[in-house]
């Protein structure tokens, strides 16, 4: 056995060293203000330290309601240094939503921005002793009431880091648990797979408790680089941020690289420091991909994953010919495919996809009957992650993905992959967004809806938009009928709410 300390460090000790050597260097910038590495570890070691003297550490979590901003980035890392685990919150949700997730996931304290502060305070008048710490507010206060030094805690791999809830697209939300050696692993797995290094300079312009938002932060913390974030996100000013900052780095879901794309003059700004940007979130249509890499050149990497924890990656350098594939699994981890029997299916054949590796949660908070459901044993014992979604391997081993299997139609006896349609229809020059969903219909069972969005000043038909979209699809995937919406209904993180609009055309009989 080694005379020396070999056991890896986890994300806090990591953090705290590049406090010590790479000082002066900027950790976080939001707006105006920004922290160096030195800034950065002292004033999260001090909220570490507050939460600790608070009797909030190892076991405890603590919820987080707050706006995009450097008091953000600083309470999730604090809270981590400190051993408990955060609960950051969709600020999206409802009250009753999120009061469900903060008594599920037993917070102690809740930290959050004054703009979310009268949500909170009815809640914190049925849990009298919650601590509720405001930003602008007592925040000031509770931090430097902390010592600077490095917190007095020894943090285990399997302590919790953090819970990220689930976004409720196809049920009730569900609290996803991450160990402190789980996250680490995912970071340096996912830094190499997204071309994170110290010299990174990541954009931010999703929620900070998005997990989309926290693959950008643990790579670029876990390199060394600097953070910049914005509050929201708005199109020209994040071209304007690229161009100013010198961003590298960024994650984005597709309709926000749209946006990017239809600002007028965005042929004019520099784009040219980008060195890898990541897309996630739902499907990134192959036009678009095709424009995207069109203007940033080879630095397109599409992410198709589950916050529980299986990801696959598309090279930008693998990308061409196969647009429309999601790409391989990241190191170190498999995937699998199989039907409806729980058996492998052939290659090019349609099934669940399934994964499995060190970066899978350990489980659902306070759910083992939605961890079980969620696994899928071999015959070698071995667990792996259902993740609900269909997809196929080509012969070369690239995953495609089919559709959600809860979206999936079942018309007449026949499968149908709403992606599939959307993907025919998303390519008609009036058509600006597209969700196709399953309809009722009293012949058929369900059957193909498309609800569209078009484009602005356009005066197309519906009956034209069927009739030119069936001129182009199977004789099963044709469509019954085409509804117009303004805008489709999304999470913060642009997933389609698929669940809405059925709800909302379900009562309608497409025969």
């Amino acid at each position: 056995m080694s005379p020396f300390d070999t056991k890896a460090p986890l994300l806090p000790e990591i953090l705290s060293l590049h406090g010590k050597w790479k000082g002066k260097k900027t950790a976080v910038k939001c707006g105006d203000r920004s922290l160096s590495w030195a800034e950065f570890d002292r004033e999260t070691n001090r909220l570490a330290n507050a939460f600790i003297d608070a009797g909030i550490s190892r076991g405890a979590s603590v919820g987080v309601v707050m706006l995009n901003g450097l008091e953000m980035v600083e309470t999730l890392i604090g809270i981590m240094k400190s051993g408990a685990s955060s609960v950051p919150i969709n600020l999206s949700v409802t009250d009753e939503a999120l009061y469900a997730m903060l008594n599920d996931a037993g917070v102690a304290a809740v930290v959050v921005t004054p703009d979310q502060a009268p949500r909170l305070a009815a809640y914190q008048a049925q849990k009298r002793d919650l601590r509720l710490i405001v930003a602008g507010q007592n925040y000031d206060a509770f931090k430097t009431s902390g010592a600077n030094s490095k917190p007095a805690v020894t943090i285990q791999d399997d302590d919790a880091l953090n819970v990220i809830y689930s976004s409720g697209t196809t049920g009730l939300p569900k609290g996803i648990l991450h160990t402190h050696k789980g996250r680490r692993d995912w970071a340096y797995d996912l830094a190499i797979a997204l071309r994170y290094t110290p010299s990174s300079r990541t954009l931010f312009t999703i929620g900070l408790y998005s997990n989309i938002s926290w693959v950008g932060m643990v790579t670029t913390l876990l390199a060394g680089g600097t953070m910049v974030v914005h509050e929201k996100f708005d199109a020209r000013e994040a071209l304007a941020t690229i161009e100013r900052e010198r961003i590298t780095n960024m994650a984005m879901v597709p309709i926000q690289y749209q946006r990017l794309m239809e600002v007028k003059d965005q042929e004019k700004f520099d784009l040219s420091s980008i060195r890898a940007v990541m897309s996630c979130g739902s499907p990134l249509h192959a036009d678009l991909k095709g424009a995207l890499i069109e203007r940033l050149g080879p630095t397109v990497i599409e992410l198709y994953g589950l916050t529980e924890g299986i990801i696959t990656t598309l090279e930008p350098e693998e990308a061409e010919g196969r647009l429309a594939s999601v790409g391989k699994p990241l190191i170190g981890t498999d995937i699998r495919i199989v039907g409806d029997d729980d058996r492998e299916v052939p290659t090019g054949q349609p099934g669940e996809v399934l994964g499995c590796g060190r970066i899978v949660m350990p489980g659902y908070l306070n759910r083992p009957d939605a961890t079980a459901d969620s696994t899928w044993t071999d015959a070698d014992g071995r667990a792996w992650l259902r993740t609900g979604d269909i997809g196929q391997l080509d012969e070369e081993g690239y995953l495609y993905i089919v559709d959600r299997k809860k979206d999936m139609i079942l018309s007449g006896g026949q499968n149908i992959y709403p992606q599939d349609i959307e993907a025919v229809l998303i390519k008609h020059p009036d058509i600006n967004d597209v969700a196709v969903i399953g309809g009722k219909s009293s012949r058929w069972g369900e059957t193909p809806v498309a609800i569209v969005v078009l484009e602005a000043g356009t005066g197309i038909g519906a009956d034209e938009i069927k009739a030119w979209a069936n001129a182009l699809l199977g004789k099963q995937q044709r469509l019954s009928a085409v509804e117009f919406i303004d805008a489709l209904p999304r999470n913060p993180n642009g997933k389609i709410l698929k669940r809405e609009l059925r709800q909302h055309y379900g009562d309608k009989d497409y025969g």
